[in-house]
């Protein structure tokens, strides 16, 4: 870290027993993003755990690149290991390594690129189904859309309907209860209440579902060139060996999770940011007929959408689906000058530092044009984190990018796409991804006269987010 002398602060307004969770729970990324006001790093309460939150991004970089020292772990990954196991994301230091060297083949931009056929075929199946002026609850809706996609890029062809839809309630009940577990304390969460088996019910389907895709696949014996594909075949080049049946089934869950919630909350906060923005939306538009010409995108079209990967930076910044994880300090450490013993939460949220002010000037506004080339600054650079940095950075998040961004690009080519009157967009209470509680979209097909029109003289990226 620079020499650069940094503060350390409390958030005020922590109750008994629960701490600050009432108010992550009504306003989370807000209460994040407020708690620079308190200093560089800010402790809080998490229920009954004292927790640290860097709000200035050199802090936080510090944290997330000594990942020995500050350890995958704490109430969160406690929780969230229920789920993914030892997979990528949740396992410790001292697995990650390897595991991520294994899982690296499976990520690369030639494999993306195969990918992404079967992105646009799950993308093109789903809008088909669309009608002139139905509404469809958006993030529901954009959710089962970007599960199918997975499952498809995972086993190369459709999982039945039936099948998806189970495996989506599941992920619906398990994700959204993630947190609320979190929050319990230990002797509560052994309650036999109707929510704590609701939770451990959907759990075990889960993870037996997924046991009897990969059971089916390995029969199957043959190569699909798909993602489950490339984790079979995966070779550990440096140690030697390859990813064991539990690791398999391990980091197939945590591809389903992490590729599917992240990119519907995504989805549903841009058209939420469009029906706000009209004169982006246009921008947008204009941008695909240019692009498209009508017909379906394709991953060598993705670098002309310039604006389309704007919006999604833009948004991600703004609405970071996934606002909080956890650390613990493997050994006693300082930051900020405030010594943490072993064993100390640490919070890593991307909004605590998405709306630093030295790097994003008129922070709340949503203004996709400041990550233009000649306009993006290495302080905007280094704090925008919704994936993460260093070794532990997401390896998922150019592919999911790439959905966010095939499926953006698919709905605008074909759909007028907006916002019903009676939408609701404070956030769903505890919910892992950050997504609103209604926000329901009209979908109008698209008219030739609409793709004809002459674009207006300048568009200017405006307006202040929400």
């Amino acid at each position: 870290m620079s020499p650069q002398t940094f503060t350390a602060g409390s958030a005020p307004g922590a109750v008994p027993v629960v701490g600050h969770a009432l108010r992550m729970m009504r306003r989370p990324v807000q209460f994040m993003s407020s708690l620079s006001a308190h200093g560089d790093l800010v402790r809080i309460r998490i229920g009954p755990t004292d927790a640290y939150v860097p709000t200035h991004p050199e802090l936080l970089r510090h944290v997330l690149t000594n990942d020995r020292t500050f350890d995958k772990g704490g109430v969160f990954y406690d929780r969230a290991r229920d789920i993914a196991g030892n997979g990528l994301v949740t396992c410790p230091f001292a697995d990650h390594r390897r595991q991520r060297r294994l899982m690296q083949s499976a990520f690369q931009r030639s494999q993306l690129k195969r990918y992404s056929v079967a992105m646009q075929a799950e993308i093109e199946d789903t809008t088909s189904r669309w009608q002139d002026g139905m509404v469809v609850d958006a993030f529901p809706e954009l959710y089962g859309m970007a599960l199918r996609t997975v499952g498809r890029t995972l086993y190369s062809t459709p999982v039945g309907p039936e099948q998806a839809e189970g495996v989506q309630r599941a992920f619906d009940t398990v994700l959204n209860g993630l947190f609320r577990q979190m929050f319990l304390p230990r002797a509560v969460r052994r309650l036999p209440t109707p929510g704590n088996r609701r939770y451990a019910r959907n759990l075990r389907y889960l993870h037996d579902t997924t046991q009897q895709l990969i059971d089916d696949y390995r029969r199957d014996g043959a190569d699909h060139d798909d993602l489950l594909s490339a984790l079979l075949a995966s070779r550990d080049e440096e140690g030697g060996g390859r990813l064991g049946d539990t690791e398999i089934h391990d980091q197939v869950i945590t591809i389903m999770a992490a590729g599917t919630e992240t990119v519907a909350g995504t989805l549903t906060w841009i058209f939420y940011l469009l029906s706000q923005h009209p004169e982006i939306e246009a921008a947008l538009l204009r941008e695909v007929d240019t692009v498209l010409g009508g017909r379906p995108p394709q991953w060598d079209d993705l670098p002309n959408l310039s604006l389309i990967d704007r919006v999604i930076s833009e948004t991600l910044r703004l609405y970071p689906p996934a606002w909080l994880f956890t650390r613990l300090t493997a050994e006693e450490t300082e930051v900020a000058g405030v010594r943490l013993p072993k064993g100390t939460t640490v919070v890593f949220s991307p909004a605590a530092v998405a709306q630093h002010r030295p790097s994003f000037p008129d922070e709340t506004r949503f203004d996709p044009d400041r990550w233009l080339p000649d306009r993006v600054t290495p302080l905007a650079r280094q704090a925008f984190m919704p994936f993460g940095t260093g070794a532990r950075k997401c390896i998922g998040d150019l592919y999911a990018r790439t959905e966010a961004a095939l499926g953006l690009a698919t709905i605008l080519s074909n759909w007028r796409v907006t916002c019903e009157p009676d939408m609701d967009v404070r956030p769903v209470p505890l919910a892992t991804v950050y997504h609103p509680r209604r926000l329901r979209l009209r979908i109008s097909r698209r008219t030739s006269w609409e793709t004809a029109r002459p674009a207006p003289s300048a568009v200017h990226a405006g307006g202040d987010a929400a």
